[in-house]
């Protein structure tokens, strides 16, 4: 068992996939969610689905690309709310390519939502936490991040820069009993590696790297972000941990 007393989180990315995952899981603990994602739609529906099973939850449009709005955000959701006790650092989007054939948008695009996301959403919501001497902050990186991945250049290098982020803010929030920490996916069934996985020569050529023999769960990453957050993890922090069926060992 893994306990939460009267906590509100944020989850990035939350419309969809690995994010909608770790909202959903949050929220059966009892947790008040607050589901962050661009399209007002897919963050709506996440909090609704919340709501009708009898979690907390509400919905929150913003582009996590953009550093003013994310500013504006927290300033309105810490009018409301003492503290936002948990951050989860999960939206990402991929622009893949060889990096002679990279454009400069497809590399400003990946490492703004990726990585300086993180930064923003971190500096503006973790003072509350470091006053409050409790929080958790859980940044979704990969395992391209740690071994990187022939054309994900601008993916790789914003997931190891969450990495690195992670450590570094580990260390100045420690004193203040704020934990951060990072949970690297491998290859996990979303929408994001649909077409990879229902590739069957792809999919296969794919498993070979993967010890376990299987694709991951949403599930699989959101059990333990969970546990990152709560309140038996306070003595976990600067740590990345690989959910990845053992690609990474």
């Amino acid at each position: 068992m893994i306990t939460f007393n009267n906590r509100t989180a944020l989850v990035t990315g939350a419309g969809r996939g690995i994010g909608k995952a770790i909202a959903e899981t949050l929220a059966r603990h009892g947790v008040t969610v607050i589901c962050v994602s661009k399209s007002a739609d897919s963050c709506g529906a996440a909090a609704a689905s919340i709501s009708q099973a009898g979690g907390k939850a509400r919905a929150l449009a913003v582009d996590v690309s953009d550093g003013a709005a994310i500013a504006k955000a927290a300033e309105t959701l810490l009018a409301e709310h003492p503290a936002i006790d948990i951050l989860v650092n999960n939206a990402g989007i991929t622009r893949d390519g060889l990096l002679f054939r990279m454009s400069d948008s497809d590399w400003n695009d990946v490492i703004s939502t990726n990585l300086t996301s993180c930064f923003h959403w971190t500096k503006h919501l973790a003072r509350p936490m470091t006053r409050a001497r409790w929080g958790r902050i859980v940044n979704v990186t990969s395992v391209s991040g740690i071994l990187g991945n022939a054309g994900q250049a601008n993916y790789s290098a914003a997931k190891a820069g969450m990495i690195g982020l992670t450590k570094a803010l580990a260390r100045e929030f420690a004193s203040r009993s704020v934990t951060v920490n990072a949970v690297a996916p491998g290859f996990i069934k979303t929408d994001m590696t649909h077409d990879l996985i229902g590739n069957a020569d792809v999919a296969a050529k794919i498993l070979e790297a993967v010890p376990l023999r299987r694709f991951g769960e949403a599930s699989d990453i959101a059990n333990m972000c969970a546990y990152l957050c709560s309140e038996e993890a306070g003595y976990v922090t600067g740590q990345v941990f690989t959910v990845d069926g053992g690609m990474a060992m």
